[in-house]
């Protein structure tokens, strides 16, 4: 990258980075107070065929591409990264099993604890973890981790892009999450599984004891009960909403195991309010009005400098009057969501993709109205990935009160069996909507008519069956000088001279199309986008979070009028 075209020193509010900024304990639906973070400073080489060279000290979890690593370097294709450190366990940790955990590492990468191998992984998205007790002796420890990471598009990518420009984005490899490790004991509870109505839940345990005692504090609940399935009513409910996200904490013991987690008492529905079909929070009509957020940071890339940096956001759009943020292409930390729910920020999750992307087939014969789809088919290793890949995260989130809408396919990107894979993920969580295909390219099957428009007025008619959802709209471009990541080029979809017409141009583009829309059965919009994020000058916030493009008091006062135009619909 040629650096004179390129600010690559924009530091977002959340710095200096340092050891202690991401050891927040990084799963907070499963916590324990056996927790050793083992982010922090580690030793780097880069491995090719003629063997390993050292490349410095990078500081865990930011990956090595970004500037708060350290080390700012990338892998050419073949290379691997070579990570190591050294640990000592607490004394509170021999009396028990001992858990590795790791956040995400992308692409692929082996795991020895003492030379000993004890796992493999391939997916740069989803944490995975292994019992390393039969590995670990006295005094200190060596941890390695092998990453080999080519950009296969057999495995889901996102939007990075070797020749990074435009619409895609500076690739990362290696370590990207925490790295942590817990004990625990022989019999110990390995997840649960949280299933709640508007007066009652059901949580179901995995693993531990077969007595079992909860304490849900805040419903005066303190109960033993036998088998893996706790079932109560809640009396006088109190309901999560994005203006009162209630969470009921609780404590769990299985014989010598103790966990803490939470829960709130929400659901999300499609009903029909009159001759419309809508999305319901909770019962009601509610009018999800959104930021695409696509989770990239000027400092950390893939990463905030802290996790204050995804609070940060949040806080942000709640107060520019938004409800609701469809995290685009990327699976975040457990921190993210967890944030979500405690904060009240509604969470339409995406897919991450994988499959080659086409520019011709999959953007401008769509975008000028050619939008059905030729069959399209993947291989066997990419439907094994893909499909493993989207489980996995329906399994993960399952408890997570703000996620309420999963979205498959992106815009044709890597699309193939809509119909077969929209019905097994529905299955499998039927108490989301679930967007089988965003922008266009429709399948049989899908909860909702998503569509993107970005080059034309926004015109849409209403669906019999299913609620309207603008998924995309907007991508007005406005760069703010000394906040911008290209010094020479510029994306976006048109241009707003500054701030101030940038307001302007958004408060017509709401009153003028959307409003308008609402009356005519639309239930949810998403604005392009949150933050810029490299090339791209469209977000809200400049890419450094240093700046909020927009008037607050314009954004609120835009927000309670779609609201209002959306309940005079309801």
């Amino acid at each position: 990258m040629d650096e004179k075209n390129f600010n690559l020193n924009l530091k977002t509010p959340y710095e200096p980075a340092s050891e202690a900024a991401w050891c927040e304990y990084p799963r907070p639906q499963l916590k324990r107070d056996s927790y050793l973070s083992l982010n922090g400073s580690w030793s780097l080489s880069r491995r090719r065929d003629a063997g390993d060279e050292f490349v410095g000290e990078i500081l865990v979890p930011f990956p090595p591409e970004s500037r708060l690593s350290g080390i700012e370097g990338s892998l050419e294709k073949g290379e691997r990264w070579v990570y190591f450190r050294t640990f000592s366990l607490p004394e509170s940790f021999t009396a028990g099993r001992v858990i590795l955990h790791f956040g995400a590492v992308d692409q692929i990468c082996e795991v020895r604890v003492n030379e000993k191998l004890v796992c493999r992984h391939a997916g740069g998205y989803l944490p995975f973890s292994a019992d390393i007790t039969d590995a670990l002796h006295a005094g200190e420890n060596r941890i390695e981790v092998v990453v080999l990471d080519d950009l296969s598009h057999d495995l889901p990518y996102g939007k990075q892009r070797r020749r990074r420009g435009g619409m895609w984005y500076t690739p990362i490899s290696g370590i990207w999450q925490p790295v942590w490790m817990e004990c625990v004991p022989e019999c110990h509870i390995e997840k649960l599984r949280i299933t709640p109505e508007l007066t009652r839940v059901r949580i179901e345990v995995f693993g531990g004891a077969e007595r079992k005692h909860i304490e849900i504090p805040a419903a005066g609940i303190s109960a033993d009960f036998s088998g893996d399935v706790f079932e109560t009513e809640i009396s006088d409910p109190h309901l999560w909403t994005t203006e009162d996200p209630w969470l009921y904490r609780f404590a769990l013991t299985a014989g010598e195991d103790r966990v803490e987690s939470y829960f709130a008492l929400r659901t999300v529905s499609v009903e029909m309010r009159g001759e419309l079909p809508t999305i319901c929070l909770n019962g009601k009509p509610l009018f999800f009005h959104g930021l695409l957020d696509q989770g990239y940071f000027s400092d950390g890339i893939y990463l905030p400098a802290s996790p204050e940096g995804f609070r940060d956001d949040i806080r942000r759009a709640k107060a520019l009057g938004f409800n609701m943020l469809r995290k685009h292409i990327k699976l975040e930390p457990d921190i993210f969501y967890y944030e979500c729910d405690r904060m009240g920020m509604l969470v339409f999750q995406d897919m991450p993709n994988s499959g080659r992307y086409r520019y011709f087939w999959d953007t401008v014969l769509p975008t000028v109205g050619l939008r059905h789809a030729l069959p399209r088919h993947a291989g066997k290793a990419r439907r094994d990935a893909f499909e493993s890949m989207c489980r996995e995260i329906v399994e993960r989130l399952y408890n997570h009160p703000s996620v309420v809408y999963y979205t498959i396919f992106n815009e044709g990107w890597g699309q193939y069996d809509t119909t077969r894979i929209y019905r097994e993920l529905k299955a499998l969580d039927p108490s989301r909507v679930w967007d089988a295909a965003s922008g266009w390219f429709k399948g049989s099957e899908s909860d909702v008519k998503s569509e993107h428009i970005y080059f034309r007025k926004i015109r849409l008619k209403p669906h019999a069956a299913q609620p309207l959802v603008l998924s995309e709209f907007g991508g007005y471009s406005c760069r703010i000088d000394g906040h911008c990541f290209n010094l020479r080029k510029n994306y976006g979809y048109s241009t707003c001279r500054d701030a101030s017409a940038f307001t302007d141009a958004l408060q017509r583009l709401y009153r003028e199309e959307i409003i308008p829309a609402i009356r005519g059965g639309l239930s949810a919009a998403v604005l392009t986008q949150l933050s810029d994020v490299e090339d791209e000058t469209n977000g809200l916030l400049t890419y450094d979070r240093q700046v909020v493009k927009v008037d607050e008091a314009i954004m609120r006062s835009l927000a309670d009028e779609l609201h209002d135009a959306f309940l005079m619909r309801s």
